[in-house]
């Protein structure tokens, strides 16, 4: 028995889960995949949004710049990676500067302090690789950059050590109410008082389970390209065009370990597990991505990806205790979700302190310590000549750096991982150009030693045969670009 389940385990059901065992409470996360971040949280842009274009009002407008605010505490604690190098909305003409005097002051009645129209030649200063034709841009110094999987793995990790239990390939297939709930997953059966419902895209179909049926969730496409480490030093800050009905439109950043990464599209689809992408798409946000920055050299590509955002039909959060008791749903968590999560995470832990007493822990531990620290250019210069790329006793990925030591810290942490995805997150191993052909089969037979089991049974990705999650590859890229 259980005082509260969270069904959900990516950035928002990790947070909350990590808020939630500040108390003394019997607390269950439960995930339908192999792994937590497995959803959304693992394939967005990975920024730290200002708050300043979220429709003043809105529950986004009200979560965005308080999350915003929060995560330089919460990197000390979690040490996941976090810089603020703040944005650009970029202009062309006056019309432009008209829609960003707008955005402007939205920012300040959602609260945004830090806010300012450049014009060209301030613009030319601090970013040298813009388009030329660049007028105007309104700059926000608090945005920052993140990996998002590392904020989630970050936060389930130090749940997990303060208690809550993480129940990895538990897919929820109902759920009744009684006195209280009984959740039948895949696997086990759960009893619980409480409910948070953070499921992402099948938010609505958990929901469902219970009886509720006042909304419903839209799956939106978006695809990104990926290029070389490094290669982010062709930008300085994260660069937005005028955004639209349809969104913020193509960006192009530096990634936090300083790839450079474009994207995304935006486009609904009939399929929540449709992860695949497109020449066609890939070459039009190519094309959008040179309004912004011309000379970006689709040569450095290394992959593409997809990822699927939970767009509500109320175009909004929902963030309340539903018409059943204490069944508490966390749905349509789009962007900016991942900058909006730790006050999400607050917001979830009042909506609970209203109705419950709950005692805090004396000996909860706020921290904890990084596996994996970005590399700067010279260091990892300095590591090439102290230890050879090719000495294959130290370093199992040799494009990341990454050694045996690494990938067994991360196995370490409490959280069950038995695909090369999961050490690839945690620790950057197949990250590099090669994309995994060397060190893939490498962090497998680590994975195997460790658990002492068949290197067969260590799975390549997270998901199931049969999703669709085919990807252009950077030799078709090379080859129709």
């Amino acid at each position: 028995m259980y005082d509260i389940i969270i069904i959900g385990a990516g950035v928002v059901g990790s947070l909350i889960a990590r808020e939630l065992s500040k108390y003394n409470i019997k607390i269950a996360l439960l995930e339908k995949e192999n792994d937590v971040s497995c959803g959304a949280s693992k394939a967005n842009s990975g920024i730290i949004h200002g708050g300043y274009d979220a429709k003043h009002g809105t529950l986004k407008s009200k979560l965005s710049h308080k999350g915003n605010q929060m995560y330089d505490k919460l990197n000390s604690e979690l040490n996941f990676g976090f810089e603020r190098i703040g944005s650009l909305v970029i202009g062309y003409n006056e019309e432009d500067l008209e829609s960003l005097k707008k955005l402007m002051e939205n920012g300040k009645k959602n609260g945004v302090k830090n806010l300012e129209i450049l014009t060209k030649d301030k613009i030319k200063e601090i970013e040298p690789n813009i388009n030329d034709n660049v007028k105007y841009a309104l700059y926000c110094k608090d945005v920052g950059i993140v990996s998002p999987y590392e904020v989630t793995i970050a936060a389930a990790e130090n749940a997990v050590e303060n208690g809550v239990k993480l129940f990895l390939n538990n897919e929820v297939i109902s759920i009744k109410k009684d006195e209280f709930f009984i959740v039948e997953t895949t696997k086990k059966i759960f009893k619980s008082k409480y409910i948070i419902n953070c499921a992402g895209l099948y938010s609505d179909k958990i929901a469902n389970m219970v009886g509720i049926d006042d909304f419903y969730i839209i799956p939106r496409k978006g695809e990104y390209m990926l290029f070389e480490k490094y290669y982010g030093d062709i930008v300085n800050h994260v660069i937005f065009q005028v955004p639209t009905k349809h969104g913020k439109g193509v960006l192009v950043t530096k990634t936090y370990h300083n790839n450079l990464m474009i994207g995304p599209n935006a486009q609904e689809i009939d399929t929540k597990e449709d992860t695949s992408t497109s020449i066609e798409t890939l070459k039009s946000i190519y094309e959008k991505s040179k309004n912004s920055i011309p000379n970006i050299d689709y040569k450095k590509i290394i992959r593409s990806f997809a990822g699927i955002r939970a767009t509500s039909d109320r175009h909004d959060f929902i963030i309340e205790e539903s018409k059943v008791k204490n069944f508490i749903n966390v749905a349509g968590i789009e962007s900016p979700g991942l900058t909006s999560a730790p006050a999400i995470a607050k917001m979830v832990e009042n909506i609970l302190l209203n109705k419950e007493n709950f005692e805090k822990k004396e000996n909860f531990n706020p921290y904890r310590k990084a596996i994996v620290k970005k590399k700067l250019k010279t260091e990892l210069l300095s590591n090439n000549e102290l230890k050879p790329l090719l000495d294959n006793e130290t370093y199992i990925c040799r494009c990341e750096q990454v050694s045996k030591e690494t990938i067994l810290d991360a196995l370490s942490r409490g959280i069950e991982i038995k695909s090369v995805d999961g050490i690839k997150r945690r620790t950057r191993a197949g990250m590099g150009i090669c994309q995994g052909n060397f060190c893939g089969p490498r962090v497998k037979k680590v994975i195997s030693e460790y658990y002492n089991i068949p290197i067969e049974s260590v799975k390549d990705r997270d998901h199931a045969s049969g999703i669709i999650n085919e990807r252009v590859n950077r030799i078709e890229i090379l080859k129709k670009f």
